[in-house]
C-alpha cells in the first residue's frame, strides 16, 4: 500500500491570516502550496519553502493548474483569500473575488478526489448584528442581509455556498474569525496602522466602543484544528473576549511604551469626530485616526460566542497582553517603529 503525500494548498497565502498559515505549515514539516496572483508584490513575505502557484481565484484555468498533483498526493485546501471592502466601494470586484472565486475553488474540490477537505475562512462580519448584550452564534443559514455592508454580504453568499456544497458531499467546514491581531502583518491593516500611530504619539483621541480580536497564530492553528476536528457542513465562530478601547490603549501604551489617547469620545459623537477627522486627513494627506467604518465596527456589538469551536476544535485564544507585546516587537525588528 503506497503511503500518500499531503499537500496544502493556499489560497491568500501573502495575506495577514495566510502568511502566518504558511508559516504553520513549515513549522509542522508539511508541503504546501500557494495561489499568487501574477506580480503581487506581497508574494515575498510567502515563506520560502512553500512552493508558488501564478493563479488567480476568478480565472478557472490557473486553479486547475494550482489543483494539480501527483497521484500518490492528496491535498487539503485552507481558502484564505479573501478581498476586504471597508464600507460599500467596490462592489462587483468584491463580489467576483469573494463570491464566485469561493464557487471556484468548491467547483475544483468536486473535480478533484483527491482532494479530501476544504477549511474555508469565513468572517463574523457575515452575521446579522444583534442587539447589545447578547452573543452571536453560527447561523443555520448565511443571509446577504443588506446591513452587513458589501463584504458581510459577499462572506455571507460564500458561506452559503460552502454550506450547500456541503450538502451535496463536498467535505468542507467554515471558520469565522472576529478580527486579527498579532505579528506579522506585512500590510499593515487598519489594526496594526492604528497600534503603529499610537505608538508614534498620533493618536490624541479614542473613542468608547469595543474590539474583538484574535492572534493570528491561534487563528492559524485554529484552521488545522479545523481540518483535523471540523464535521462536514459546519461553521466554527472564532472569537475572543471583547476588549474596550480604553482598555486596548492602555495595554498598547504599557507593551509598546508609549502615551494613551487622552481622552475618549461618547459613541454618540463619534461620526462627528470621523468627519472633522477625515477632513483634517484630507488636508495633511496623512491616514485619518479613525475612518467612518472603523468608528461603526468599535460602536457595534462585538460580543461573539467561540464555545463551539472551543468544544468542538479545540479553539484556544490568549490573553490580549501577550498578543500586543508580541506585535509591538515584531514592529520593532522590522524597523516599522
Amino acid at each position: 500500500d503506497c503511503i500518500m503525500k499531503k499537500l496544502y494548498l493556499v489560497t491568500g497565502a501573502a495575506g495577514y491570516l495566510g502568511g502566518e498559515v504558511c508559516r504553520q505549515i513549515v513549522s509542522r514539516g508539511e508541503q504546501g502550496r500557494a495561489l499568487v496572483l501574477p506580480g503581487d508584490k506581497t508574494a515575498k513575505y510567502i515563506p520560502k519553502e512553500i512552493e508558488q502557484c501564478k493563479g488567480d481565484l476568478c480565472d478557472v484555468a490557473s486553479l486547475e493548474n494550482f489543483f494539480h498533483v501527483e497521484p500518490d498526493t492528496e491535498t487539503v485546501v485552507l481558502h484564505c483569500a479573501s478581498m476586504v471592502a471597508l464600507g460599500n466601494e467596490r462592489r462587483e470586484l468584491v463580489m467576483k473575488v469573494n463570491v464566485q472565486g469561493t464557487q471556484n475553488i468548491i467547483d475544483q474540490c468536486f473535480a478533484h478526489p483527491e482532494c479530501k477537505k476544504l477549511v474555508y475562512v469565513g468572517s463574523t462580519g457575515s452575521l446579522p448584528e444583534l442587539p447589545h448584550g447578547q452573543k452571536m452564534k453560527e447561523p443555520e443559514r448565511f443571509e446577504p442581509d443588506e446591513g452587513l455592508g458589501v463584504y458581510g454580504q459577499s462572506k455571507a453568499m460564500a458561506s452559503q455556498k460552502v454550506l450547500d456544497a456541503a450538502k451535496t458531499g463536498l467535505n468542507a467546514c467554515i471558520v469565522m474569525p472576529s478580527g486579527i491581531l498579532g505579528p506579522g502583518d506585512a500590510a499593515c491593516g487598519p489594526v496594526t496602522s492604528g497600534l503603529l500611530m499610537q505608538m508614534r504619539g498620533e493618536v490624541s483621541v479614542g473613542l468608547k466602543g469595543t474590539f474583538n480580536l484574535c492572534d493570528v497564530r491561534d487563528l492559524a492553528n485554529a484552521l488545522f484544528l479545523a481540518e483535523e476536528n471540523g464535521k462536514a457542513g459546519e461553521s466554527y465562530i472564532l472569537a475572543n473576549e471583547v476588549v474596550t478601547y480604553p482598555e486596548f490603549a492602555s495595554l498598547t501604551a504599557q507593551e509598546g511604551h508609549c502615551k494613551k489617547p487622552l481622552f475618549y469620545l461618547p459613541k454618540g459623537i463619534a461620526n462627528v469626530a470621523a468627519d472633522i477627522l477625515e477632513k483634517q486627513a484630507k488636508k495633511s494627506g496623512k491616514k485619518p485616526a479613525l475612518t467612518r467604518y472603523e468608528i461603526y465596527n468599535l460602536a457595534r456589538n462585538n460580543e461573539f460566542d467561540s464555545s463551539k469551536a472551543r468544544r468542538e476544535l479545540g479553539y484556544t485564544s490568549r490573553p490580549y497582553r501577550e498578543t500586543i507585546h508580541d506585535e509591538v516587537e515584531w514592529l520593532k525588528q522590522t524597523h516599522k517603529i
